[in-house]
Protein backbone atom coordinates (compact mmCIF):
# COMPACT_ATOMS: atom_id res chain seq x y z
CA UNK A 1 0.00 0.00 0.00
CA UNK A 2 1.18 3.58 -0.63
CA UNK A 3 1.19 6.45 1.36
CA UNK A 4 -0.93 7.98 -0.67
CA UNK A 5 -4.37 5.21 -0.93
CA UNK A 6 -4.08 4.70 2.99
CA UNK A 7 -4.41 8.13 3.48
CA UNK A 8 -7.29 8.59 0.91
CA UNK A 9 -8.83 5.44 2.91
CA UNK A 10 -8.22 7.39 6.13
CA UNK A 11 -9.88 10.38 5.01
CA UNK A 12 -12.75 8.46 3.60
CA UNK A 13 -12.88 6.38 7.13
CA UNK A 14 -13.24 9.95 8.98
CA UNK A 15 -16.25 11.29 6.52
CA UNK A 16 -18.18 8.20 7.20
CA UNK A 17 -17.65 8.66 11.03
CA UNK A 18 -18.80 11.94 11.01
CA UNK A 19 -22.31 10.81 10.76
CA UNK A 20 -22.43 9.40 14.48
CA UNK A 21 -22.07 11.14 17.29
CA UNK A 22 -20.06 8.55 19.21
CA UNK A 23 -22.23 8.77 22.76
CA UNK A 24 -24.90 6.64 23.82
CA UNK A 25 -28.45 8.04 24.03
CA UNK A 26 -28.62 6.15 27.60
CA UNK A 27 -25.43 7.89 29.04
CA UNK A 28 -25.65 10.93 30.90
CA UNK A 29 -22.67 13.43 31.29
CA UNK A 30 -23.34 14.14 34.88
CA UNK A 31 -23.57 10.58 35.56
CA UNK A 32 -20.39 9.48 34.48
CA UNK A 33 -18.76 12.39 35.83
CA UNK A 34 -20.56 11.56 39.28
CA UNK A 35 -19.72 7.93 39.61
CA UNK A 36 -15.79 8.51 38.43
CA UNK A 37 -15.97 11.25 40.76
CA UNK A 38 -17.33 9.13 44.03
CA UNK A 39 -15.21 5.96 42.96
CA UNK A 40 -12.29 8.03 42.70
CA UNK A 41 -13.11 9.63 46.27
CA UNK A 42 -13.26 6.08 47.73
CA UNK A 43 -9.99 5.15 46.32
CA UNK A 44 -8.24 8.12 47.89
CA UNK A 45 -9.86 7.56 51.59
CA UNK A 46 -8.79 4.03 50.99
CA UNK A 47 -5.61 4.96 50.56
CA UNK A 48 -5.64 7.61 53.36
CA UNK A 49 -6.83 4.14 55.95
CA UNK A 50 -3.79 2.67 54.70
CA UNK A 51 -1.38 5.64 55.16
CA UNK A 52 -1.11 5.64 59.12
CA UNK A 53 2.08 6.23 59.48
CA UNK A 54 2.48 9.75 59.35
Amino acid sequence: MSFHSTAAQLVTLAAEGEEHTGNHESLSAYVTGGGAFLILMLLLWITTRFNRDR
